[in-house]
């Protein structure tokens, strides 16, 4: 046993850096030394290489992906709310016109002579002392305008006299089944 103060086994061992040869070490940083054979100067030299993921960088990127997680819901619905107030004012607006239009039509009806040339145009109405003509449709009326021979008083007669509502509307419905035929189809005889 030793008794030495202080000497441990381990302060009696070699350092391992001593025990280095000189061809092992790295470069001196100093500037004065010479770089190894066959490089340039300039290469010699060590440059830091920068770190690509840093501390930094990540917890920024965590920080950014957190917002970015919280804030686009909420962008994403008042982006899509703006949309829909877009479309809801514009259907208003168009309501607004399409009531502007409605009141002035019904503005309209309160003057006498609308009313008067209303009647005219949809039900054929007259005054009193004026003669109805009525014009027919060129394309549904026959290609000879031919008179029937009238057969005297009466028969001339029973052609003036006005057709219940009953004959006049299938009347109507016939000349329109035979229009949409063509000329092919002949008109049976009653």
């Amino acid at each position: 046993m030793s008794t030495g103060r202080g000497k441990s086994p381990r302060s009696s061992a070699p350092r391992p850096s001593a025990t280095r040869p000189a061809s092992a070490r790295p470069a001196a940083r100093a500037s004065g030394t010479t770089p190894p054979r066959g490089v340039p100067r300039a290469e010699a030299v060590q440059t830091p290489v920068p770190r690509l993921f840093t501390v930094r960088v990540m917890v920024l990127g965590v920080v950014t992906m957190i917002a970015f997680v919280l804030v686009f819901p909420t962008l994403r619905s008042y982006l899509a709310q703006r949309v829909e107030l877009e479309q809801l004012t514009a259907q208003a607006e168009a309501a607004r016109l399409r009531n502007d239009e409605l009141v002035a039509a019904v503005d309209r009806w309160s003057d006498d002579a609308y009313v008067v040339a209303q009647a005219r145009a949809r039900l054929g109405y007259v005054l009193p002392g004026e003669t109805a003509y009525r014009v027919a449709d060129p394309e549904s009326a026959p290609a000879s305008t031919a008179t029937p021979p009238s057969g005297g008083a009466a028969g001339g007669e029973q052609q003036d006299a006005p057709l219940p509502w009953y004959a006049t509307v299938w009347e109507s419905v016939r000349a329109a089944g035979v229009a949409d035929l063509g000329p092919a189809v002949d008109d049976p005889a009653p």
